[in-house]
């Protein structure tokens, strides 16, 4: 069946507009509760986000979803939800169909063959409850009389007492985020939380950049720290600045003008050891020394970037001092980010003031709801976005069924 060529029905129960991880959840756990469901995705086709995330493996959840893995201007907000649909909820879903997944680190699971599998799931399970799914199909107007939602379409007008919103953020925009959802909400009088880029690469610029810049594709475990959040993980120089799991998770944190701490020994006593090395080790190239922990082409930089090039005897204390505190707090200022262009996530997005956290229905509007990453509630990286797009969207058709 092409879903492009889906008809739009004239009525309906449920319409979900947007046809990612959270509106195609919602579908089918609506669907199969009785629900006549229509989704209505503008893009060409849906789960795009699943298709192209964990390299195309889909790090679909997370064995250890706490509420501290995400973040909010209301830090309560997401634990009713995770509470009732819980990781091993989903990953039953993932067994029953027979798709192989393996836990990579950090409890985070992935497909052991593709996302593809994840997607076919989704529409399997709307097949079951008969969800009717419309691509290629912008949404022109939306709104609200007589107790009922009309929302015009290309293809076509339809009409339900129920609208669920769930159109992600602006990360990606080549994948077709748009800040419609945004748009919407403010429509019926919801406030939007600022957003930004979060789960992205940092930028670096000027000397900053062109004294790293040469290391794109060096590697190293690091421990990151903004705003009093600290992660340990390892961190990639990219040729744009950095990347890698630590500088993704602590760009949720970070802004430009803040300042960033990177541990580029963390564990280790940095002072301890080079003084060991000075008394031990006096006529060894600091730069060998370093590469003991460092990666050789790293080590071999930062002895130039820091003038410490030489013997360690040689250099005076206050100088191995100075180093140490450095291997400690790198002092690299990074001046902003990639943006939304590489952002895994948005970070911010309908306030969850006016949302009920175990329904995720308005406060304001009656029928209409907002799920998945819309919703001012943004998770670590490791799965934890697609779990609480799972949950969110649990909660909702949970609602759906019983209104």
């Amino acid at each position: 069946m092409s879903f492009s060529d889906t008809a739009l029905p004239a009525t309906c129960d449920v319409i979900i507009i947007g046809g990612g991880a959270a509106g195609l959840m919602c579908a089918q756990e609506a669907g199969q509760r009785g629900k006549q469901v229509v989704v209505i995705e503008h893009a060409n086709r849906v789960g795009k986000k699943i298709l192209m995330s964990g390299g195309g493996r889909c790090n679909f959840t997370n064995l250890d979803v706490r509420p501290e893995h995400f973040l909010s201007a209301n830090p309560h907000f997401c634990k009713s939800a995770l509470a009732r649909y819980r990781p091993e909820d989903f990953i039953a879903l993932v067994q029953a169909h027979g798709i192989a997944y393996h836990e990579k680190e950090r409890g985070q699971l992935f497909c052991d063959d593709s996302a593809k599998q994840i997607v076919a799931m989704l529409l399997a399970e709307c097949a079951k409850g008969d969800v009717r799914i419309r691509t290629h199909c912008a949404v022109e107007s939306v709104r609200q009389r007589e107790g009922l939602f009309e929302v015009r379409t290309v293809a076509g007008r339809v009409q339900a007492p129920a609208l669920v919103v769930a159109t992600g953020g602006l990360s990606i925009p080549k994948m077709g985020a748009s800040g419609f959802g945004y748009t919407l909400a403010s429509d019926f009088g919801h406030a939007v939380r600022p957003t930004r880029a979060a789960l992205v690469p940092l930028t670096l610029s000027g000397r900053p950049l062109e004294d790293w810049q040469p290391l794109a594709g060096v590697a190293l475990p690091v421990r990151a720290e903004a705003q009093g959040a600290s992660f340990e993980a390892p961190m990639l120089i990219t040729h744009r600045g950095l990347s890698g799991p630590a500088v993704l998770q602590i760009s949720s944190y970070w802004q430009p003008g803040d300042a960033l701490a990177i541990d580029l020994l963390p564990g280790a006593d940095a002072q301890a050891w080079l003084d060991e090395a000075r008394r031990a080790r006096g006529r060894t190239e600091l730069a060998t020394i370093l590469a003991e922990r460092l990666p050789r082409r790293f080590a071999q930089r930062f002895c130039t970037v820091f003038d410490a090039e030489g013997t360690v005897g040689s250099l005076p204390q206050r100088r191995l001092r100075a180093i140490a505190e450095a291997l400690h707090a790198w002092p690299i200022a990074p001046s902003g980010t990639e943006g939304y262009r590489t952002a895994e996530v948005t970070l911010g997005g309908v306030d969850t003031a006016a949302l009920s956290s175990a329904t995720m229905e308005s406060k304001r509007v009656p029928g209409l709801y907002f799920i998945g990453e819309v919703v001012d509630v943004t998770g670590h990286l490791g799965g934890y976005n697609f779990q609480w797009a799972w949950a969110s969207a649990h909660a909702c058709a949970k609602a759906l069924a019983a209104s």
